[in-house]
């Protein structure tokens, strides 16, 4: 049985990633320029290494919005049984990118049809 361990939508959760690759990024390139406060020219080498791995976690942040993009171009657009808003689904189970209900295009897995929404 395959189960879904995130809980959102699996693009939102590589889109997510990438936003936490970013801000380390950032974080750790601020944190080695006040190097160069505290230490002085020692600090400049500290500064110089952060400044490196900053720019390699920022470099992985954007090969991870490029393949979370790439992934968005070929997923399947469907409606959302539960909120009716249109959204995006990855392999044969996912969740909706809104209220975060578990979807399947795999009949095996499916629980049961949706209920009909009365006027």
């Amino acid at each position: 049985m395959n189960k879904i361990f995130f809980k959102s939508a699996k693009i939102n959760e590589f889109r997510l990633w990438g936003l936490v690759f970013t801000l380390v990024g950032m974080g750790v390139m601020i944190l080695g320029t006040a190097g160069i406060v505290f230490w002085g020219q020692a600090g400049k080498i500290i500064a110089a290494i952060f400044m490196v791995i900053g720019m390699i976690s920022l470099l992985i942040s954007v090969a991870v919005y490029f393949w979370a993009g790439m992934m968005s171009t070929s997923a399947t657009m469907l409606q959302c049984p539960e909120c009716g808003r249109p959204t995006k689904m990855l392999g044969k189970t996912d969740r909706c990118m809104y209220c975060k209900t578990i979807l399947t295009l795999d009949p095996a897995q499916a629980t049961a049809a949706p209920s009909e929404q009365h006027s």
